[in-house]
């Protein structure tokens, strides 16, 4: 079979990997050189922490495919990194007891750690914290390298192109036509086009059950010590649905988060990079139109919250950056799905869970 995927980010090129993986021709369309969005600004994080019950055998179906194209990949850089949600708080440590106790913890990989334990764990964390929760399931790609070395592996198929500079501007019949006037004729055509709700994706099918969302995030240059897993702090527990229960009702009504933090949306989630530097953030935008500017006052509070829990001064920033993800409205799928014809296929919205539900959505 001849599959056509339109946009080169991180769900197109999953569903690349899954039909040469079925014996299928891929012809993959970018509108870019390379996929220049939420793909390659986020934190590479494969997070089994903290999904629904609902998605969390996706989530961990999706770790298990990450680990094995790892495996066959090594540019992807995947790491069984794990790791450790910082508690400060008795509020927070009780919704962390309550994660750690909880039916579904093993299936999870929790387990509660003391201050001593996080350490033991993870020796660049030494500052300030009253225990952890540790996470020994999550993982790292990198997310700026990752899809290259997946198109070297695809190409290797003979089975797979990639078509760079292409945008696609109308699909009719299982024929696509690009913005340079070629033709690419399927027998089943993907759109996969990020964040891009309009244009193309509006044509074919029409006002689709999705938001996009705003963050913003930053790199610093190398860290002089390996950072062993991934770390989060408490805040994260508001963002992620499998942390719902009586304690988290109880650290929302008696713990306010920081005005800085609140004002954003913000959790922190740090990650090092293969080059030892640390991708942090986050923030959450969500009215429309966003701006332009980024904001330097959560930066500055994550710089912050980040050198506490290390209990040192981090090394200076490399660089800054904002993304747009698209996240579909309804808080009970995993991704948006469309097909306005026969053979024809709109997947979008996977919201901040692309990374790691990618291959899950994709198979």
């Amino acid at each position: 079979m001849r599959v056509t995927i339109i946009g080169g980010g991180i769900l197109g090129t999953m569903h690349a990997v899954e039909a040469v993986h079925r014996g299928h021709h891929v012809t993959q369309l970018e509108r870019e050189t390379e996929a220049r969005g939420a793909t390659v600004r986020n934190f590479g994080l494969v997070w089994v922490s903290g999904r629904s019950t609902a998605e969390l055998d996706a989530a961990l179906r999706a770790r298990e495919l990450w680990e094995k194209l790892g495996a066959d990949i090594p540019g992807i850089g995947f790491r069984p990194t794990g790791s450790i949600t910082l508690l400060r708080t008795p509020a927070e440590l009780a919704v962390a007891v309550e994660a750690a106790e909880s039916a579904d913890a093993g299936h999870r990989g929790f387990t509660l750690l003391e201050p001593e334990q996080v350490t033991a764990v993870n020796p660049a964390l030494r500052g300030e914290f009253v225990g952890g929760l540790h996470c020994a399931l999550d993982a790292a790609v990198e997310p700026r390298h990752a899809l290259p070395a997946i198109r070297r592996y695809l190409y290797a198929s003979e089975q797979y192109e990639f078509v760079a500079g292409a945008e696609a501007r109308s699909v009719s019949n299982r024929v696509v036509r690009d913005d340079h006037g070629n033709q690419y004729e399927a027998d089943l055509v993907l759109v996969c086009a990020g964040a891009a709700h309009g244009g193309l994706v509006r044509d074919i099918a029409g006002e689709l059950p999705v938001r996009r969302v705003r963050l913003q995030m930053m790199q610093t240059e190398p860290l002089d010590e390996p950072l062993t897993t991934a770390i989060a702090d408490a805040d994260s527990f508001r963002y992620y649905p499998g942390f719902a229960g009586p304690a988290l009702d109880t650290l929302r009504s008696s713990q306010s988060q920081n005005a800085v933090a609140d004002k954003q949306r913000m959790q922190l989630l740090c990650v090092q990079r293969a080059n030892g530097g640390l991708t942090i953030g986050d923030t959450h935008e969500y009215e429309e139109p966003f701006g332009f500017d980024v904001h330097e006052s959560p930066y500055a509070y994550l710089v912050d919250v980040v050198e506490r829990f290390l209990g040192r001064t981090l090394p200076p920033i490399r660089q800054r950056w904002a993304g747009v993800y698209s996240q579909c409205l309804d808080a009970h799928q995993l991704v948006c799905r469309a097909a306005p014809e026969d053979d024809l296929w709109v997947i979008t919205g996977p919201g901040g869970r692309g990374m790691t539900l990618g291959p899950a959505i994709a198979e």
